[in-house]
């Protein structure tokens, strides 16, 4: 990269993180010598960026300290619509209206000559949303239940057509291309199970709230999935 990328870099760098990065690091991160480090921070410091730095604990951005307008190289902006329009198609409806405002606030901070250059609409990358409203029924209600560790009681049907009611506890979401599913503890088997939205009847949150434990949690989840010798049961 040239010089200018470095510098750019150096500041995303920097004010991405609470606390300081040394000259090492940061020569690391970016493949060139710390003495080429001291001189770029150097360099920003004479162009009024508020850069400080102490010996033996690295340099970081003050606190409200004037930095230059967020830049994105146009492959991380392609990234980004791209992203974008994966969760407006596949991820609920509030997650949906989110990514608008987000994309308004990207948009507002770029520069004229990138709004002219780039064409921010990439009409090359397509995501149909055929099956949003039939993969993601209850999704923005799990995400809350998730985040409040709240419980919740489910009425569900298998793909055999078995229906069942159970009390749950709800640890994560998973969008496997076409659906999602909700990892989550089943009271009712005492162990983990995996539920497709779609196949969700009712879904009603309960009072009592629940606390992940050493044994019981998603990374629980994914370590017994991955592991040969326990098997799920499918529902």
């Amino acid at each position: 990269m040239n010089k200018a990328e470095r510098l750019l870099q150096i500041v995303n760098l920097l004010r991405s993180r609470r606390t300081a990065m040394t000259a090492a690091q940061l020569s690391d991160r970016l493949g060139v010598s710390q003495r080429t480090i001291y001189r770029d921070v150097q360099a920003l410091t004479l162009s009024g960026i508020s850069v400080e730095g102490e010996a033996g604990v690295g340099y970081q951005i003050r606190a409200g300290g004037s930095v230059p307008p967020l830049m994105f190289t146009p492959d991380e902006l392609e990234a980004l619509m791209l992203g974008a329009r994966m969760v407006k198609a596949w991820g609920g409806s509030e997650l949906g209206s989110s990514v608008d405002s987000a994309l308004t606030k990207i948009h507002a901070v770029l520069p004229d000559e990138v709004h002219q250059t780039q064409n921010l609409n990439s009409p090359w990358l397509i995501v149909p949303d055929f099956y949003q409203q039939e993969s993601a029924p209850f999704s923005d209600d799990l995400r809350k239940l998730i985040k409040a560790s709240c419980k919740a009681k489910l009425s569900y049907q298998r793909a055999d057509g078995h229906y069942s009611e159970r009390v749950i506890w709800p640890l994560g979401l998973v969008y496997w291309g076409r659906t999602w599913t909700l990892v989550a503890w089943c009271e009712l088997r005492q162990s983990y199970r995996s539920f497709r939205l779609d196949r969700m009847h009712h879904l009603e949150p309960l009072a009592q709230r629940f606390v992940s434990t050493g044994s019981i949690n998603l990374q629980g989840f994914l370590a017994q999935v991955c592991s040969p010798e326990d098997q799920l049961d499918s529902l």
